[in-house]
Parts: structure tokens; sequence; C-alpha cells
């Protein structure tokens, strides 16, 4: 391999919006994300409604749904 050409390895924090706090090794530091394996509902089984940028409620009044 060459010498020189990697990016440094870190430690890292990476934050969830939950409130989740997961210490690990990376190239970025403090890493921020919406949805982690505490609060996903894959895994937690109860069913979180994300909506993105308003898309749910364009949807309701496009087609009248109440």
């Amino acid at each position: 391999m060459k010498e020189n050409i990697h990016p440094d390895y870190q430690p890292t924090t990476i934050t969830c919006s939950c409130g989740e706090v997961i210490q690990t090794a990376s190239t970025r530091k403090d890493i921020k994300v919406e949805i982690c394996s505490k609060c996903h509902p894959f895994y937690t089984g109860v069913q979180r409604f994300v909506d993105a940028g308003g898309r749910v409620e364009r949807f309701k009044r496009k087609y009248g749904m109440q």
C-alpha cells in the first residue's frame, strides 16, 4: 500500500436525535443522525412517522384525505 494517502481514522461520537450517544471510530468527527438502532421502528416494533419536508401534508391536500 502507498503511504500517506489514507485519511485519519480517529475516535468519534455518533449522536441520534433521540438522545442516544455511540462512541466509535471513523474518518469523520462528531456524526449526527436522525434514526439509530434504539429508535428505528424495525428494532423497536413501534411505528414512528417521519415526515420529510411536508410530503405527507402535500399528499393529503392533493388527494383530499383528512
